[in-house]
């Protein structure tokens, strides 16, 4: 049972981690920074392109064109595969169906049943009867000894043919034939095989044990040999190498590349952190400002001063038929009801004109 001389694991870092850790450093810096920064900007592109344009795109072009697509392929489905045999079925081959059960109904209960009930009572029960009774005499006295004496010939037939000459080629010649081979074989068995297996089982069991045996201790030897003088020592070297390159050059390696990586992320945050401050800073804040305190006043103005002018050309409108016209002629009934600002009075005349600012006031 071997120790493990494995070198104690001290707190601080090697030479070898100290003089490792400052080129990845470095090339963590130039590289992974920079990749780091175009796959932010890539996967911030991505989903505005995804937010902005493909998702419209699906929702107001591509899933109308494939509902109407699909419309049209079902539409196109079952004017071929349904609709036409839909229309054989229920205007051709059920009317033709009904009328061929209807016609098969009269033809059987006013042809077919009255003539195989004549048929039955007046034809085939008094012939059958006729044929019973002769079938009973034939059978009694002519077909019973007929089928006597044509078994006795059968059998004396095929026992003469397929029975009494295999009895015979059995007992007189294949019978002594068996036997002799049987004699043979025993004699051959006792005499000439029993002999020869005893030799072949010693011959085998020398060459097992001066032969084989011998050789397989050897083999066996030399193979434990090799594995534990060459093997053994070889398998435990390389697993001392891949452990040390293991600790001390892959493991800071990654810990400085997922170091790196971490430190890339919060500088491109912190970078866009920055660049949307500064964003909000120099268009975000003098566009909302502007929005709340310089267009959002000015269009209220605006509206105010647009809905006044209206109010005025409407009243000077007003003022102006009432000069020309006088009085606005009554309408009818049916078209004062639907007037707004009439009254449903039939003698009553209808009421001035009045603008929605001067409602209000």
């Amino acid at each position: 049972m071997e120790t493990d001389k494995r070198p104690p694991t001290g707190g601080g870092d090697g030479c070898l981690v100290g003089v490792i850790r400052i080129p990845v450093k470095i090339v963590a810096v130039l590289v992974v920074l920079p990749v780091r920064v175009v796959w932010e900007l890539l996967v911030a592109g991505a989903r505005a392109v995804h937010r902005h344009v493909l998702g419209p795109l699906y929702v107001h072009v591509v899933e109308p064109l494939l509902r109407a697509l699909g419309w049209l392929l079902t539409t196109l489905l079952k004017l071929v595969f349904v609709w036409p045999w839909a229309g054989l079925w229920r205007y051709v081959l059920v009317p033709v169906g009904q009328g061929l059960a209807w016609t098969w109904r009269g033809l059987y209960g006013q042809v077919l049943a009255p003539a195989g009930r004549f048929l039955a009572v007046c034809v085939l029960r008094p012939l059958g009867e006729a044929l019973a009774w002769l079938g009973r005499g034939g059978m009694r006295y002519l077909l019973a000894p007929l089928g006597k004496g044509v078994t006795w010939i059968g059998w004396a037939l095929g026992m003469t043919l397929f029975v009494w000459p295999w009895v015979a080629l059995w007992r007189y010649v294949l019978a002594p034939v068996g036997r002799g081979i049987a004699w043979l074989a025993a004699a051959a068995y006792w005499y000439v095989l029993t002999p020869v297996g005893h030799g072949l089982v010693w011959l085998a069991v020398a060459v097992f044990r001066y032969l084989l045996r011998p050789v397989g201790l050897g083999l066996v030897w030399l193979v434990a040999a090799l594995y534990r003088y060459l093997l053994r020592p070889v398998g435990l070297g390389i697993a001392w190498l891949a452990a040390a390159l293991y600790r001390c050059v892959l493991t800071p390696v990654g810990q400085l590349l997922a170091w790196a990586w971490h430190v890339a992320g919060r500088i491109v945050h912190a970078l866009w952190r920055g660049l949307r401050r500064v964003g909000w800073v120099l268009i975000g804040w003098p566009a909302s400002w502007a929005y709340r305190h310089v267009l959002t006043p000015a269009g209220h103005a605006a509206r105010e001063v647009w809905r006044t002018g209206r109010a005025a050309v409407r009243e000077a409108r007003a003022t102006v038929r009432r000069a020309l016209f006088g009085t606005p002629p009554v309408e009818p009934a049916r078209s004062r009801a639907r007037t707004l600002g009439s009254t449903t009075a039939a003698d009553a005349a209808p009421a001035d004109e009045i603008s929605l600012p001067r409602r209000q006031g």
